[in-house]
C-alpha cells in the first residue's frame, strides 16, 4: 500500500479546513492548535480513529502556519500523525511515511535549543519518531530494520529519562511499550535469548510500578510463554500462560474475553506438548474458553467460531468424534458448520479405510512377489 500525502488546502472555500484560515481576533492560530490537540485526545479516548487522525492532519497544517521558522515544531507534528496512523489506523506504510518527513525536517533544522523544555520535546518527539519506524517495519515482518530503529529509540529515551532525572511520565511511547516492542523485534528473528531479556525488563517494570496483579502483565506472560513454546518448553509456557489466567479471572471474572483469550492459548499449549496426561487439561481449557466466549461475545461471533474450529480440528486429530456431538448442540442438525463437520469426519473415515486396504493389497502383493521369486 503506498502512503497517501497529506492533502494542505490552499482554497477559502473548502469547508472541511474552513477554521485554519478563518481566523479572527478572539481565536489566534496557537488556541486553534490547542483545540485541535484537545480534540484528538478526546476522539482517542472515545474510540474514534479516524476522526482523530483527520484532526492531526489538522494539527501538521496549523504547526506549519503557527511555526514556520521552527521546523523541529512542525517535525513534532508530523511525528505525531506518523504515530496516529501507526496506533489509530494501523498503517504502517503511511506510518513510515510521515515519520520519514519528520526525521528529514530535523536533519535540516540548523537551529539551536536553549531551554530545557525545547531539549526535552524534541527527545520525546525523537522516542515517538524511531519507535514508529521500528513498529512498522515490525508489522511489515522486517525485524532487522525494526530492531536498529527501536534501539535509536531506546537510546533517546534513556536521554530523556537523564533530563527528567530518572522518571519520564505522560509520554506518548511509554518506556513498556518501547521495552515490549524491543522484545518483539529479535522475537520475529528468532533471537529467543535476546528477546526474552527484554520481556522479562518488561515484566519487572511493570510489577515495580504496579503490582503483580494488574492487567498489563497479561500479554508479557503471553510473550514469554511463547518463546518458552518455540524452546519446545512446554511445561513452563503452561505456567506462564496460567499467570495470566489467574490475573484475568481476578480482574475481570471467569466468563470475559479476557480470560477465554487465555484458556485457548492454555488449550494449544497443552496440545502442542503431545502428552497423554495433557489430553484432560486441553478438553477442559477448550470448553472453558468456548463457553466464554459464547457468553461474552456471542455464539456468531469471530472469536466463539474459531476456537469451536481448533477444538474440533484437535479432536479429530486425536481420534475423537466429539467436536460434531459439540457443533450439533451449538449449532443443530441442519446448521451448515454440522453439516461440515459430519462431512469431513465421512471424508477422513472414508480415507482411513481406503488407506487401510491399500496397505492390504500392498502387503498382498509383495507376498505374490516373495512367492514367485521363491519358485523361481
Amino acid at each position: 500500500m503506498r502512503a497517501s500525502p497529506i492533502r494542505i488546502p490552499t482554497v477559502s472555500n473548502d469547508t472541511d479546513w474552513d477554521f485554519c484560515f478563518h481566523i479572527d481576533r478572539v481565536s489566534l492560530p496557537k488556541e486553534k492548535l490547542a483545540q485541535s490537540q484537545k480534540k484528538v485526545a478526546q476522539l482517542i479516548k472515545g474510540k474514534m480513529n479516524t476522526q482523530a487522525n483527520k484532526e492531526t492532519i489538522r494539527c501538521v497544517i496549523l504547526s506549519r502556519i503557527i511555526f514556520g521558522e521552527e521546523p523541529w515544531k512542525c517535525a513534532q507534528a508530523l511525528a505525531t500523525l506518523a504515530y496516529g496512523y501507526l496506533t489509530l489506523r494501523g498503517l504502517p506504510p503511511q506510518a513510515k511515511k510521515h515519520a520519514e518527513s519528520a526525521k528529514n525536517t530535523l536533519m535540516t533544522w540548523k537551529g539551536n535549543t536553549t531551554s530545557d523544555k525545547e531539549k526535552k520535546e524534541i527527545l520525546e518527539t525523537l522516542v515517538m519518531l524511531y519507535y514508529t519506524v521500528g513498529v512498522a517495519w515490525l508489522l511489515q515482518n522486517c525485524g532487522r530494520e525494526a530492531y536498529f530503529n527501536l534501539q535509536k529509540s531506546e537510546r533517546n529515551m534513556k536521554e530523556l529519562k537523564k533530563s527528567y532525572k530518572g522518571g519520564a511520565c505522560g509520554l506518548q511511547v511509554s518506556e513498556k511499550d518501547l521495552t515490549i516492542a524491543l522484545g518483539r523485534a529479535p522475537l520475529a528473528n528468532r533471537r529467543l535469548n535476546l528477546a526474552l531479556a527484554y520481556f522479562e525488563k518488561a515484566i519487572d517494570n511493570v510489577i515495580a510500578a504496579k503490582g503483580d496483579r494488574t492487567s498489563d502483565l497479561v500479554g508479557l506472560y503471553e510473550e514469554i510463554a511463547q518463546i518458552k513454546q518455540l524452546r519446545r518448553n512446554h511445561d513452563q509456557a503452561v505456567q506462564y500462560l496460567q499467570q495470566a489466567r489467574s490475573i484475568c479471572v481476578s480482574l475481570f471474572t471467569e466468563v470475559s474475553p479476557q480470560a477465554a483469550e487465555v484458556s485457548a492459548l492454555l488449550a494449544k499449549a497443552d496440545a502442542t506438548s503431545g502428552e497423554a496426561q495433557h489430553r484432560d487439561a486441553v478438553e477442559i481449557y477448550f470448553i472453558k474458553s468456548i463457553t466464554a466466549y459464547q457468553t461474552t461475545l456471542g455464539p456468531e461471533d469471530y472469536e466463539t467460531l474459531t476456537t469451536i474450529e481448533e477444538f474440533c480440528k484437535w479432536l479429530v486429530q486425536n481420534g475423537e468424534k466429539q467436536c460434531l456431538i459439540i457443533q450439533i448442540l451449538i449449532y443443530g442438525h441442519e446448521h451448515c458448520k454440522s453439516r461440515d463437520t459430519k462431512n469431513l469426519l465421512t471424508l477422513m473415515q472414508r480415507a482411513s479405510n481406503s488407506s487401510s486396504r491399500r496397505r492390504r493389497e500392498d502387503i498382498t502383493g509383495r507376498r505374490y512377489s516373495i512367492c514367485k521369486s521363491t519358485e523361481a
